[in-house]
C-alpha cells in the first residue's frame, strides 16, 4: 500500500530530502508532547540503569514519525539502529539471522509489524522477553531445539493497524504508544524547519497555509513544502509567501481543507454518482480506481475527521459538509448524524 498524498511513488530526492530532514534528538522533535514527556523519562531511567530501553510499540497513520523516533531512541542511547519490516521476515530463520547480528542495547525497528507471519512471532517471543534465541535443528523424531542467548536489546515496532497485532505480541512491549495527528501550528514549525534547511525563504503566514493544508502529516507537509518550492523558484522569485503557498498548492489541487484529487473524487463519485450513498466500500474503490485498501486506510480517515464522510452498517455515506465542499446541493432527506459512525461492513 502507498502512504504517498501528491506522486504514487516518491522520486529518490524526495526519499533522501525527507531523511534529511528527520530530527535526530528529542529535543528537536516537534510534536507529540506526551510521547516526547515518556520517552524522555524512559531514556534517562535506562541510562542511569545501564540497561537498553524497554520495548516500544508505536502506531498511527503513516507519516507522523514513528520510524524518527526510533532512530532518535537509538541515538539517545547512543546504539546502533536496524531497520527492517514485518514482510521481510518469511521464516524463522530470518528471524534469528536478524536477532544474532545485534550486539548489547542495539535497537531493532520493524516497521509494519503487524504483517509478521505467526510462526515468526513465535520466535520473537522469547526473545523479547528471555533474550533468548530457540532454534529447531533437524526434522521429526530426530530434531532438537538449541537454545542462544542474545544480548539485551530494543525492540521498536511501528504499526498503521493496531488491530491486527495479535494480544501475545502487544503484551510484550512494555509501553504503547499512539501518535496523534499535528496541530497546524506544530507543522508551521516543521515546515519552518524544513525550509530552513532547503535554504528556502519563507514568510511565517506562508508556512502556515502549507502547514493548514498538510492534512495534520509531517511527512505531507514537508511534501506540500517542496512543491510550492518548486511553484515559487519558477514563478514568483523564489520566496515563499501566503500569497504563494496559495497559488502553489492550488496549481497541485491541493484545495481549502486539504483534500487531494483523490480525496475530492471519492466525495463527487458518492455524491453525484450515488446520491450521496450508502455504497459499499469495493463499489466506492472501484469508481475511483483505487484498492481499497488504500481508500480504507489513506483517505478514508481524513475525510471522517472532517465529517464530510461516515461510515453506516449499509456502507459509506456523504455529509452535508461533502455537498457543501463540492459545491452542490444536498439532497431533500436529512444528512446522517454523527451517531450513526459505525465501522460496518466493508460493502
Amino acid at each position: 500500500m502507498r502512504d504517498e498524498f501528491l506522486d504514487p511513488i516518491a522520486t529518490a530526492e524526495e526519499t533522501l530530502a525527507e531523511v534529511g530532514l528527520r530530527p535526530r534528538r528529542l529535543a528537536d522533535f516537534v510534536g507529540q508532547a506526551e510521547l516526547r514527556e515518556h520517552l524522555s523519562v524512559m531514556l534517562e531511567a535506562a541510562r542511569r540503569r545501564g540497561q537498553p530501553v524497554d520495548h516500544l510499540l508505536f502506531a498511527g497513520p503513516p507519516g507522523l514519525g514513528k520510524t524518527t523516533l526510533a532512530a532518535i531512541v537509538a541515538a539517545e542511547a547512543g546504539v546502533t539502529l536496524h531497520v527492517t519490516s514485518g514482510p521481510a521476515f518469511e521464516r524463522q530463520g530470518d528471524v534469528a539471522a536478524v536477532l544474532t547480528k545485534l550486539e548489547a542495547g542495539d535497537v531493532l525497528f520493524i516497521d509494519e509489524i503487524h504483517r509478521l507471519a505467526r510462526p515468526v512471532e513465535e520466535v520473537l517471543y522469547p526473545a523479547m522477553e528471555d533474550f533468548q534465541l530457540d532454534i529447531v535443528l533437524g526434522k521429526g523424531p530426530a530434531a532438537r531445539t538449541l537454545r542462544l542467548e542474545l544480548p539485551p536489546f530494543t525492540l521498536i515496532g511501528a504499526t498503521t493497524r493496531t488491530g491486527l497485532i495479535t494480544g501475545p505480541l502487544r503484551d510484550r512491549f512494555g509501553h504503547v504508544a499512539r501518535l496523534e495527528y499535528y496541530d497546524p501550528d506544530e507543522l508551521r514549525a516543521i515546515v519552518s524547519r524544513a525550509a530552513d534547511i532547503f535554504g528556502v525563504q519563507i514568510t511565517l503566514d506562508g508556512a502556515y497555509e502549507i502547514a493548514r493544508r498538510a492534512r495534520g502529516t509531517p511527512r505531507i507537509a514537508n511534501r506540500l513544502l517542496r512543491r510550492v518550492r518548486d511553484f515559487a523558484e519558477v514563478r514568483a522569485g523564489g520566496v515563499i509567501d501566503f500569497d504563494v503557498a496559495q497559488a502553489g498548492l492550488a496549481l497541485f489541487g491541493v484545495d481549502e481543507l486539504g483534500l487531494d484529487k483523490v480525496d475530492r473524487g471519492i466525495l463527487d463519485a458518492l455524491c453525484r454518482r450515488f446520491g450521496g450513498g450508502p455504497v459499499g466500500l469495493s463499489t466506492l474503490a472501484i469508481s475511483v480506481s483505487e484498492p481499497t485498501e488504500t481508500i480504507e486506510d489513506v483517505y478514508e480517515p481524513f475525510l471522517i475527521q472532517r465529517g464530510l464522510l461516515i461510515r453506516t452498517p449499509r456502507g459509506r455515506m456523504a455529509t452535508a459538509a461533502a455537498w457543501t465542499h463540492l459545491g452542490l446541493s444536498a439532497p431533500a432527506s436529512p444528512p446522517p448524524s454523527a451517531a450513526s459512525l459505525f465501522d460496518g461492513e466493508r460493502d
